[in-house]
């Protein structure tokens, strides 16, 4: 879908990137791209098309139309410069796949990624993992994933039994790992895949889908992936389920468990999905929460 423009706004932004400390841990936000949708029933399993619409209309967002947004971060933690999620590459929509420009922008080359860690497998977070022609887009990063993650995209009685989107997806997951199976890397959750960078169960999007704590100096911050898509829809609703969610249940116990956790703590947060630079803070409000954005700051 193009983007959308007026005769005041450029087609292209310049380069869209964003750094911020969390202790001695640099994280760089770097925008893939974005992509409106306008919504339909169904889109939220268990709401109707009218309660979409009005929840979008109260976050600012009328129309029924869903600008949904992605954007991967860079950890740096002085020993490793970690990419989290890799956006569409160059399969997604006209108005995504700038990742790697945008990374450039932030003086970040592909070459100088050592580690690439997957959220989960669809195809908005790993399509950039490589080229039309299967080359590796990273050539000097190993690709880490959750085994539970890697377990179920990998299973072929699952995909034998998988149909429409699904079925889609694993053979999206092949293409995509097959070139990379000299690189790859499982872990645990709760494992630290870097220094002060924790692996965290955030199952339900995906049977494997996993979020990031990044601890460093006494500051903490949640990295979420897709435990949310949109914060004025999911957020806000914590107990809708957006259609991507493969199981259901399990993401409304997971959101309100991970979100309810980055508002009692007060910590900081980031979610792959949120409106650029895709970080700030959640306030619990009545059954929901609010996403409290971050105020532009300069580093130091």
């Amino acid at each position: 879908m193009p983007a959308e423009t007026d005769s005041r706004s450029p087609v292209r932004q310049i380069p869209t990137a964003y750094r911020y400390a969390v202790g001695d841990i640099l994280v760089t936000a770097a925008n893939d791209g974005h992509r409106v949708n306008a919504v339909q029933e169904g889109f939220v399993r268990n709401a109707s098309l009218a309660e979409v619409v009005t929840a979008l209309d109260a976050g600012g967002l009328p129309g029924g139309r869903l600008p949904i947004t992605f954007t991967p971060i860079v950890i740096e933690t002085g020993s490793r410069r970690i990419l989290v999620d890799t956006g569409f590459g160059d399969s997604g929509p006209a108005t995504a796949g700038f990742l790697r420009s945008n990374l450039a922008a932030a003086g970040i080359t592909p070459e100088t990624i050592d580690m690439v860690f997957v959220t989960h497998c669809h195809g908005d977070h790993i399509n950039g993992l490589i080229d039309a022609e299967g080359r590796p887009l990273y050539p000097a990063a190993e690709v880490v994933l959750a085994e539970p993650e890697r377990a179920f995209w990998t299973d072929r009685t699952e995909a034998a039994r998988a149909s429409g989107g699904v079925a889609d997806n694993f053979a999206n997951v092949a293409r995509v790992f097959g070139p990379l199976q000299d690189r790859l890397r499982t872990v645990q959750w709760n494992a630290e895949i870097a220094p002060g960078v924790r692996a965290i169960d955030a199952r339900g999007h995906t049977p494997g889908h996993t979020a990031l704590i990044l601890e460093s100096a006494g500051e903490k911050l949640v990295f979420i992936a897709d435990v949310t898509n949109h914060p004025a829809l999911f957020a806000r609703h914590p107990h809708w389920s957006v259609a991507f969610d493969m199981d259901a249940r399990q993401s409304v116990a997971t959101r309100r468990r991970i979100l309810g956790m980055i508002a009692d703590e007060g910590l900081r947060m980031a979610g792959y999905h949120y409106p650029f630079p895709a970080t700030g803070r959640l306030a619990r409000d009545g059954e929901g929460f609010r996403f409290l954005p971050a105020q532009f700051a300069m580093l130091a």
